[in-house]
Order: structure tokens, then C-alpha cells, then sequence
């Protein structure tokens, strides 16, 4: 079983690994860089190496990136989407260069220009930003719907997809609090919700799951992340989803709201269950 957690890389890529062992993880995700801002640390290729050590030394599956929340692929506004791309391309390469082989962002706000339009924003975003070249994979993140965001709709995430001319780049990271709150019922009808998602976007795009409670009812349309069994998605739902053929391969990365204390303590209790 592949699990982990959200950790920050502040103090370097080799402690994040280490603190990934600490809380008996064999996978993690790190933001790109501040994930509110737009500040970004040189590579320290000695440190890359030193965690690169601990990854292979201990079996860790794919660790995965996050995009700055700032970035906006969808707006309007020439700043907004020039720093969107610029940022991205300059992450997009750094994460190459070190191999990391995911990383995944938010497609980005239309700010009531229509679905359309982002979705056609975002395309060209990507068409700039993807040479063909590269080996990380940009994952779409199913977002709940809050506002007007877009790729809350597994159609809305299949449009970017195809207009991507080096789409074989892009997958999608399927987040459990934001999917139940975008109107998708993964703890009543979750073969149903993957038989979906295989038919509009193909399943074999599914790449990475966000694995979160949600605070929220489903198809709130907000995004509330909550511990592992202390939301409305709750633990028999959750084990579901990591049990389930079609995902429990995948690697699950935990985004709930923890101290490392906490991670260690879902961790074990979801290994527990599998077991």
C-alpha cells in the first residue's frame, strides 16, 4: 500500500524524507514552492541526493508535487495568467530536472467568464507550458465547485485533456473531500462514480487520490477537508476507496488537518485496516 501525507520541504528534501519515515510513510507530497506566494528556493542538488538516498533505501513510491493555490490558468487578466504560466513552466522544469513524476495543480478560475472559456485558457496554458519533452506528469486536480472553478465536473476535466496536444503528460489527481462535494457519491455509489469517471475521462488517467474527509455534505460545493473518519465521507467509506481494483494501486496521499503526529496515527490506522 502506497500512503503518505502533505509535508513541507522547507527545511529541505532530505528532512521532509525523513519526517515521511517518521510517520511510517512511503510516499509524500511537497508544494513547488510557497504555495500563497510566488517564492522559490534554488535546488540544493546535495540535499535532492541525500533524500533520493532515504527514497531508495526504504522503497517509497512516486512523490508528488503541488502546483502553487495562486496560480489561475483560467483567468483573464494578462498578469494573472502570464505569472500562472511562468511559474508553472519554471516548476515544471525544476520538478523534471530532479524526477519528480507527478506533480498536480488547480485548473483555475473563469471569475464568471463561463466554463468554456477557462477550459480554453487553461488548454493553451498547457500547450506552452508541455514541450513533449519532459517525463513529470502535470495532474488535473478534481476541485468541489466553489465559485467558479473549474474541473469540479469529470467533463470539464476530459475538454482540458483532449485540446492538450502532449495530453500522454497529463493525468488527474482525484481528490475524495472535493469529488463528495462536487455532487459525486463516493460513499453510496463509488463503482458507480469510477465506472463515470472511466467512460468521460478513462480511469487509466487516474493517476494520484488526495485522500480526505470531507466537513461538508455531498454536492456542497465547498471545500472543508477533514481527519480520516471524522467526516461525512467517513472510515468505511474511505477503506472502500483504497481497497476498491481500481484504485488500490494508486498511491494515497493524505491532505487532512494534521500535525506529523496526526499523519502517523491515520497512517496506522489505515495500514491497520487493510491489513
Amino acid at each position: 500500500m502506497l500512503i503518505g501525507c502533505h509535508l513541507t520541504i522547507s527545511k529541505g528534501y532530505e528532512e521532509a524524507a525523513k519526517q515521511a519515515l517518521e510517520v511510517g510513510a512511503n510516499i509524500f507530497q511537497f508544494f513547488s514552492r510557497n504555495p500563497r506566494g510566488y517564492a522559490s528556493k534554488d535546488l540544493d542538488m546535495e540535499d535532492v541526493e541525500a533524500m533520493n538516498r532515504i527514497l531508495k533505501d526504504n522503497n517509497f513510491g512516486p512523490l508528488l508535487a503541488h502546483a502553487p493555490y495562486i496560480l489561475n490558468f483560467a483567468s483573464h487578466k494578462p498578469r494573472i495568467y502570464g505569472m500562472a504560466k511562468g511559474i508553472l513552466a519554471e516548476d515544471y522544469q525544476r520538478l523534471n530536472d530532479i524526477s519528480i513524476p507527478y506533480c498536480t495543480f488547480h485548473p483555475g478560475n473563469h471569475v464568471g467568464k463561463g466554463a468554456e472559456y477557462g477550459i480554453e485558457r487553461i488548454v493553451d496554458a498547457l500547450n506552452e507550458v508541455i514541450t513533449g519533452t519532459e517525463t513529470t506528469i502535470l495532474l488535473l486536480e478534481t476541485m468541489a465547485g466553489q465559485g467558479t472553478e473549474i474541473g469540479y465536473k469529470f467533463e470539464e476535466l476530459a475538454a482540458i485533456i483532449k485540446g492538450v496536444e502532449h495530453n500522454e503528460l497529463l493525468g488527474v489527481c482525484f481528490d475524495t473531500c472535493h469529488v463528495y462535494s462536487a455532487g459525486y457519491d463516493i460513499v453510496n455509489d463509488l463503482d458507480g462514480v469510477l465506472e463515470e469517471f472511466d467512460k468521460i475521462v478513462g480511469i487509466d488517467r487516474l493517476k494520484a487520490i488526495h485522500l480526505n474527509d470531507s466537513k461538508m455534505e455531498l454536492n456542497s460545493r465547498k471545500d472543508r477537508h477533514a481527519r480520516i473518519g471524522e467526516g461525512t465521507i467517513g472510515l468505511e467509506a474511505i477503506l472502500n476507496i483504497i481497497a476498491h481494483p481500481s484504485l488500490k494501486g494508486l498511491p494515497f496521499y493524505l491532505e487532512t488537518p494534521n500535525e506529523l503526529g496526526g499523519y502517523r496515527e491515520e497512517i496506522e490506522l489505515l495500514k491497520a485496516a487493510i491489513i
